[in-house]
C-alpha cells in the first residue's frame, strides 16, 4: 500500500507498522497533533494498526500486513511486568497463549526478533531511556503476537523487520513517546526505499 508525496509523486518511503497489542494500553499514540496524521520517522511512514482485536486475530493481521507488503517492519509496544529500564524483547517462545502447551508441534521451539536491537539500544541510550535488551519472553499477548508473526511468514519473503518494545508501569507519557519514537527511527534507518516497479 503506497500513498502520494507532498508533490504528488508515489511515496517510496517504506511502512513501518507501530501496533500497542493491549486495547487497555494507551501511552502511546501515533497521531500528536490536531492534523490526524501519525508520526513518522525519518525516511518511512507510520502504518498505525489499532491493538483493539484478540490476540489472535492481531497476529493474524499483521502477519498478512508483512506478507503482502504493505510494511516492511513492526514495532509491537506494551507493557513490561518488570520494574526499571524500558526493555527490548529479544525472543518469543513457542507456547500456547493462556493455556500450557506448545502452538505447533513443528515450529521452532524460539523466534528471534529480526529488528536492529543493537542499534535501538545505542539510540535509546543517547536519548536518554534507560533500556535493556532481554532474552526473557513474558508470558502475555505481546509474547504470542511476536512468536506468531515471526513463526508464520513465509520462507520466501525477504526478512522484515520486527520488534518489541516493552514500558515499565509508571513511565511517563514524554517516556514512552521518546522510546517508541527513537526505537522505530532506529528500524527505519535499516529499511529500503519501497522498488519503483511498486509505487509506479
Amino acid at each position: 500500500m503506497t500513498g502520494l508525496d507532498s508533490n504528488g509523486r508515489p511515496d517510496r518511503r517504506p511502512a513501518i507498522s507501530i501496533c500497542a497489542w493491549s486495547p487497555s494500553y494507551r501511552a502511546w499514540d501515533p497521531v500528536e497533533d490536531l492534523s490526524g496524521e501519525p508520526w513518522n520517522p525519518p525516511g518511512a511512514r507510520t502504518l498505525a494498526t489499532p491493538g483493539d482485536a484478540s490476540a489472535e486475530t492481531l497476529a493474524d493481521t499483521l502477519t498478512n500486513l508483512l506478507s503482502g507488503g504493505e510494511c516492511s517492519a513492526l514495532l509491537l509496544v506494551g507493557r513490561t511486568v518488570h520494574a526499571g529500564p524500558v526493555r527490548i524483547q529479544m525472543r518469543a517462545e513457542n507456547r500456547r497463549l493462556g493455556e500450557p502447551g506448545r502452538l505447533g508441534s513443528t515450529n521452532p521451539s524460539i523466534a528471534r526478533v529480526t529488528a536492529p536491537v543493537a542499534d535501538m539500544l545505542r539510540d535509546l541510550t543517547a536519548a536518554g531511556v534507560s533500556a535493556i535488551a532481554a532474552s526473557d519472553a513474558e508470558d502475555d499477548a505481546g509474547s504470542y503476537i511476536l512468536y506468531r508473526v515471526l513463526a508464520d511468514l513465509p520462507d520466501n519473503l525477504e526478512s522484515p523487520s520486527i520488534g518489541l518494545l516493552r514500558i515499565p508501569d509508571g513511565t511517563s507519557e514524554t517516556i514512552v513517546r521518546t522510546a517508541v519514537k527513537t526505537a522505530a527511527s532506529a528500524m527505519a534507518r535499516r529499511l529500503a526505499p519501497l522498488p519503483r516497479s511498486v509505487v509506479a
